[in-house]
């Protein structure tokens, strides 16, 4: 049989077979390394052993609402005591990891140190824990720099999530639909939780002429610490603000630590 004639399913078989076989020669040529310590590992994008045991992922008992991990599970629906005290502008929330010493070293490793090379491993850790929100996701949105700061760092960490995590989820990902306005000082400059919410009040808006994309649908915004929830509590406003029906968000990193009410 010509290879012309060839059905498709073998066809296929016989090209997964060639990039398998690409894959493996260049592991051979450049071993794959842990993405937070770079110690020589067995599959590419992913932790070693040691790195992945230091890291906290949530898969317990947590807030319906924002994501808040309990320390034990109080069956149900349960809303933790500041979801309940003020109910945030965004649905639902959930983080895949603990932001603390062992996450903190490869976020901040693609924040500041250009590491790209770690955002297909983020995206596809997302695509797993955030399945249910995917489920229920109309459009994807990254949480957006100001311009001043893009122009500065070259990239948006979030954005690039945002973009692999919609390619693998199959969903619509724009990341020119919600702008941040107001260029504000670091969230991290910022001594309180309430200092947090003023920097970012009114500090992100639709583009008027995008707001008919949002209407009656549900957005995911993406984004890489969950601190406060300042920042994704401003966006959320003004996503529901241009019509959006709801607001789900999904991050990588969470901080852990009592909250102020």
């Amino acid at each position: 049989m010509a290879a012309s004639d060839e059905s498709p399913g073998v066809l296929q078989r016989r090209r997964g077979a060639v990039v398998k076989l690409a894959h493996a020669v260049l592991n051979l040529i450049f071993p794959p390394l842990c993405m937070a310590c770079r110690t020589p590992i067995s599959e590419a994008h992913n932790l070693c052993a040691e790195c992945w045991r230091e890291i906290v992922f949530f898969d317990g008992a947590v807030c319906d609402c924002c994501g808040f991990p309990f320390e034990f599970a109080p069956g149900g629906d349960a809303r933790c005591a500041a979801c309940q005290a003020r109910p945030p502008a965004f649905d639902r929330a959930r983080a895949l990891m603990r932001y603390d010493d062992a996450s903190k070293r490869t976020i901040l490793a693609l924040k500041r140190a250009d590491r790209l090379d770690l955002v297909p491993a983020f995206a596809r850790m997302l695509e797993r824990a955030g399945r249910e929100l995917l489920a229920e996701t109309d459009i994807v949105l990254p949480v957006p720099l100001h311009r001043t700061r893009l122009w500065t760092r070259r990239f948006n960490q979030s954005a690039l999530i945002a973009q692999r995590l919609a390619k693998l989820s199959s969903k619509p990902m724009d990341a020119t639909i919600l702008v941040r306005v107001r260029a504000t000082p670091s969230q991290g400059d910022m001594p309180s939780a309430k200092a947090r919410r003023r920097n970012v009040r009114g500090a992100f808006q639709v583009r008027s002429e995008r707001t008919a994309v949002l209407k009656g649908r549900t957005v995911l915004l993406i984004d890489d610490v969950f601190t406060t929830g300042a920042t994704i509590e401003s966006c959320a406003r003004a996503v529901k603000k241009a019509g959006a029906a709801r607001v789900l968000v999904l991050t990588l990193a969470r901080v852990v630590r009592p909250i102020a009410l």
